[in-house]
């Protein structure tokens, strides 16, 4: 008989990217971490040899949210809009906010653009709102 467990599932957090936008994505992902998430960056945490697409796929439906930074360099990059889109289409429970960093709201793909985002200069309010969303899931609210 398996043993039951009191630790809670994470709560995951995928940050899709350009890959351009790496120093951002890493700086992102610190942060979210240090407020008690779990955070998926494709170059960082899959492996050489591992299949990319299946990967990306399996780590977007174990995630809660799926956060984008949404800068020139990837406002159209094809695999931030396949990344946004698997988790619009595959995940009823997860949540997408777009965070904007020199870069408009007319330009962003419909998918996006019903989203809430948020500046880039209210990051810490953001990573806050994760830390509550972190503390309920785990029943400390």
């Amino acid at each position: 008989m398996a043993k039951k467990t009191n630790n809670p599932k994470p709560y995951k957090v995928f940050v899709s990217h350009a890959t351009a936008d790496k120093w951002l994505a890493t700086v992102i992902c610190e942060k979210i971490d240090a407020v008690g998430a779990v955070t998926f960056r494709d170059d960082r945490d899959i492996d050489g040899g591992d299949d990319i697409p299946e990967r990306i796929r399996v780590e977007i439906k174990r995630s809660r949210e799926v956060v984008v930074p949404l800068t020139p360099h990837s406002i159209q990059r094809p695999w931030v809009l396949f990344e946004v889109g698997a988790a619009w289409g595959w995940t009823k429970h997860s949540r997408i906010t777009p965070i904007m960093c020199h870069v408009d709201v007319d330009p962003l793909p419909g998918m996006i653009r019903s989203k809430k985002t948020i500046n880039i200069n209210d990051c810490p309010r953001f990573f806050s709102e994760i830390k509550g969303r972190v503390e309920q899931q785990h029943g400390k609210k």
